[in-house]
């Protein structure tokens, strides 16, 4: 049997928390033998073939080129980075905001060395106070929008940076990790492979969430459920919203709702974007791209709008409930994921292709036009319907007949492991980290958080 390979650091996962964890350690640490293990391809090998135009509708490639890889899923984002710690995720439940935004700044920093943009849009009291007057809550803080181009551009330089310091596999599943004697089993070529290192970072995204839980069940690791957002992604005309894009460029909207006095989000502002397919697991969701490139903008912005649900004992598979309803919208629409223009949702009419080719907002993603009432919970429904009413009085326009709305977007967040200092409770120097494991939401966050994991790792190296 061949000699199984030893290493100092083993992360798993190439996303954005897992790349500035190997960042900090080759920086501060460089004589650390370190692999990163990844999934997905190079981040100059995805190509998804709706994006390149091969395709008008997912083919579900394995892997999925818009969902895994080096970079993860924030490679294609929209790039938006939020230099606040008041959203993004739950990493001020763990330690002090200041020392959080600290990181984030820290993390911010790297960027720009890579190529990110030093242009910001600050918060603005004359938007939160027009909103306050109709309930409605918007979240402030300094936001950098990096753009899905740039950003592709900036992650590439870091990976190229660090390419010469580390060893990267991709596509490379991990199968398992071993708690007592810190061996990972993961798949390279259709051929199993073992290594061993003394220490193991998983940073496996969004992506990898389901995967994390089962193994944290695998290995009586306990767990805390966070929320699911089940919702939708609202596409209009961009100047519907542009009084508020070209101030503080994304809106970030809080409203609880009359009717069953749930959370609803407004988030991931796409200002003259697209709308785009994911695939998770061979489940299909919708998200949002916006390009920094003039020349590659759309008529339209879009954003996400998602109520929220926390569920109680004994249910306690809130990951699984969602995939659910994206699986019914994928069932219903042969394949793909739905549109439907909100005042047909609103009149009972499921909406086609007739109706949707009369629309005034013309949709950037080949979707099927369709009714999803007959895939999304009414609760969830009502919500949304609601709120959009109440973004209305902000943005007049917003409610319009026409309004698309793509189904389904779900936001689910991996159950958190019980952990001091990011360190797996009874897993002796194995840390959980960024959105895979419940602390983080965002691109800002999940890195700050490979910073901070990465520190505490040195420490001991």
């Amino acid at each position: 049997m061949e000699k199984i390979k030893e290493y100092d650091v083993c992360i798993i996962g190439g996303g954005i928390a897992g790349l500035m964890a190997a960042y900090t350690i080759v920086e501060q640490a460089p004589k650390t033998k370190v692999i990163l293990l990844e999934k997905g391809r190079d981040i100059n090998d995805r190509h998804c073939p709706i994006v390149g135009g091969q395709s008008k509708t997912c083919l579900k490639c394995r892997p999925c080129a818009i969902m895994e890889g080096l970079a993860g899923a924030g490679a294609f984002s929209d790039g938006k980075y939020i230099i606040s710690s008041e959203y993004g995720g739950w990493l001020p439940d763990f330690m002090d905001r200041e020392e959080v935004l600290k990181y984030i700044r820290e993390a911010d920093d790297i960027l720009v060395r890579f190529g990110a943009t030093k242009e910001v849009y600050y918060p603005d009291d004359e938007l939160k106070l027009m909103c306050l007057r109709h309930d409605l809550h918007m979240q402030q803080a300094i936001v950098k929008h990096l753009g899905t181009d740039a950003n592709l551009k900036t992650m590439a330089n870091l990976i190229t940076y660090l390419k010469d310091k580390i060893e990267i596999s991709t596509l490379s599943e991990v199968i398992d990790v071993d708690i007592t004697n810190h061996q990972v089993l993961y798949h390279l070529s259709n051929q199993e492979r073992y290594l061993k290192a003394a220490n193991i970072l998983i940073a496996v995204g969004r992506s990898g969430s389901r995967y994390f839980q089962n193994w944290c069940n695998k290995n009586h690791i306990s767990l805390a459920n966070n929320q699911v957002d089940v919702g939708v992604r609202v596409e209009l005309p961009y100047n519907i919203w542009e009084h508020f894009s070209k101030r503080i460029y994304e809106p970030k909207i809080v409203y609880r709702t009359k009717a069953y006095h749930d959370q609803v989000r407004m988030f991931c502002f796409n200002e003259r974007g697209y709308v785009v397919t994911e695939n998770t697991d061979g489940v299909l969701t919708v998200n949002g791209h916006s390009f920094k490139a003039s020349d590659k903008r759309s008529e339209n912005s879009n954003f996400a709008l998602l109520s929220t649900s926390n569920f109680t004992s004994p249910f306690n598979e809130p990951i699984e409930y969602a995939r659910s309803i994206a699986s019914l919208a994928n069932q219903i629409s042969g394949g793909s994921v739905l549109v439907q223009r909100l005042g047909d949702l609103i009149n009972g009419k499921r909406t086609n292709e007739k109706r949707l080719k009369e629309s005034s907002v013309r949709p950037t993603l080949n979707a099927v036009a369709g009714d999803l009432s007959l895939c999304m919970p009414k609760r969830q429904l009502d919500n949304i319907i609601e709120t959009l009413y109440a973004l209305d009085k902000v943005a007049p326009g917003t409610a319009n007949y026409d309004t698309l709305l793509y189904g389904v977007e779900c936001k689910y967040y991996s159950a958190r492991p019980k952990c001091h200092h990011f360190m797996i409770d009874g897993c002796d120097k194995i840390y959980a980290l960024g959105d895979g494991a419940g602390f983080t939401r965002s691109l800002s966050q999940a890195a700050a958080n490979g910073i901070i994991v990465a520190k505490e790792v040195i420490k001991d190296l």
